[in-house]
């Protein structure tokens, strides 16, 4: 029998998150710091207006780019946050959550052999939807002494004539980094000198911490006409089973995003749209509420793991840090592993997310302070018994 399957999906990697949250599930009095999902409850009023759609039977299609009042619900919460402007009729596409709309994206934009940049430690999914798109991925290895940011320097290193797209993954996942304003307009002069597209996954945007709030690239001069904003409502809101996402951008893109996701989805969910025309027209007080959950979460964390001697950056974004444990001399691997057998507590290594990320660990405070702190010890303890092999 011929083989039947396809030797590009065969030879992608499986996500190096899935092993580990497979054996904390059927770990007893395990705790988990590797999720990344609020320890939120969708807002109540939120749901309300999903079960309310329910009950007046609003179970059917929608039209394929989504809900027209939650489109426009989209255009006026990015255009009062972050100064973006688009046409709800043309320039939004509601998806089946962020990651939906990451894929079609490269698959509209990128051609076969173009180039597509994409900075590492990032989102497992950007590397295999440009395989998958045919494109070819370039890798930025970011640095720890750069706080994990994208510079021009970098970004110029990794240019040819074969580049076509740039990934802009900011606030990161794992890292927390996030870019400030005048950093972007260094990547923006780059991208319009060089003609080059972004996609700009903004999904951890709400969650930025201290004075810096987040920026759009997008906002910037130059950059709307060659952007797609890839956002959603799973991080900030904490509506991650309700799966929907958006994508903005010019109709030049647009439209041929649509095409994609009529042939592949049809259209989002129905009561999650409804859902979500509350959350983005009346939710900023529930966002503005769990960040300040999360921002005394973060804090905590990042100087225990420092006093612990796992040097830790200062993360001003979504809600991860990045600790550092080379100094055990162990690989990331190694580290996730034994913790979760020792000690039982689950994080993921750097590893997952990127090469670069040998000798890091991805820990997330989407927990409450709580399950944080009985954590921490058990991490401490098992870090002294490393130190104390060591020595």
């Amino acid at each position: 029998m011929r083989n039947p399957l396809n030797d590009t999906i065969v030879n992608i990697k499986p996500s190096g998150i899935r092993k580990f949250f497979d054996i904390v599930s059927e770990m007893k009095d395990a705790i988990s710091l590797g999720v990344g999902e609020p320890d939120f409850d969708t807002p109540w009023h939120i749901c309300e207006e999903g079960i309310y759609s329910l009950e007046k039977s609003r179970t059917h299609y929608t039209s394929n780019s989504g809900l027209l009042e939650m489109r426009e619900e989209v255009c006026n919460y990015l255009k009062r946050h972050y100064n973006l402007t688009y046409n709800p009729r043309e320039e939004v596409l509601v998806t089946v959550g962020g990651s939906e709309a990451i894929d079609i994206a490269m698959r509209v934009m990128l051609s076969p052999g173009e180039e597509v940049i994409i900075p590492q430690p990032s989102y497992v999914s950007y590397e295999p939807c440009a395989i998958l798109a045919g494109g070819r991925p370039v890798i930025i290895n970011l640095k720890a002494e750069n706080e994990f940011k994208l510079t021009k320097e970098e970004l110029l290193e990794a240019i040819t004539d074969k580049t076509k797209l740039l990934v802009l993954p900011f606030p990161n996942n794992p890292t927390g980094s996030i870019m400030t304003k005048a950093e972007l307009e260094e990547i923006a002069k780059i991208c319009i000198e060089k003609d080059i597209f972004v996609i700009s996954d903004e999904i951890y945007s709400e969650l930025t911490y201290g004075e810096e709030k987040h920026t759009s690239i997008a906002s910037l001069p130059g950059m709307w006409e060659r952007t797609v904003v890839i956002n959603g409502l799973s991080k900030s809101h904490a509506m991650t089973g309700w799966r929907l996402g958006y994508a903005c951008g010019p109709k030049l893109i647009l439209s041929e995003m649509l095409k994609v996701h009529q042939f592949a989805i049809m259209c989002a969910p129905t009561t999650s749209q409804y859902a979500a025309v509350e959350a983005l027209r009346d939710g900023d007080k529930d966002v503005a509420r769990m960040r300040e959950a999360y921002d005394k979460r973060r804090r905590y964390l990042i100087k225990e793991l420092n006093d612990m001697g796992l040097e830790t950056f200062e993360a001003k974004g979504a809600f991860y840090v990045f600790p550092c444990i080379k100094s055990l001399k162990m690989t990331s691997d190694e580290f996730a592993t034994q913790l979760l057998y020792d000690q039982k507590v689950a994080v993921v290594p750097g590893t997952a997310f990127g090469d670069c990320g040998e000798g890091f660990l991805r820990i997330s405070y989407a927990y409450s302070i709580e399950n944080i702190k009985v954590a921490l010890d058990r991490i401490r303890i098992f870090v002294e018994k490393r130190r104390a092999e060591i020595s």
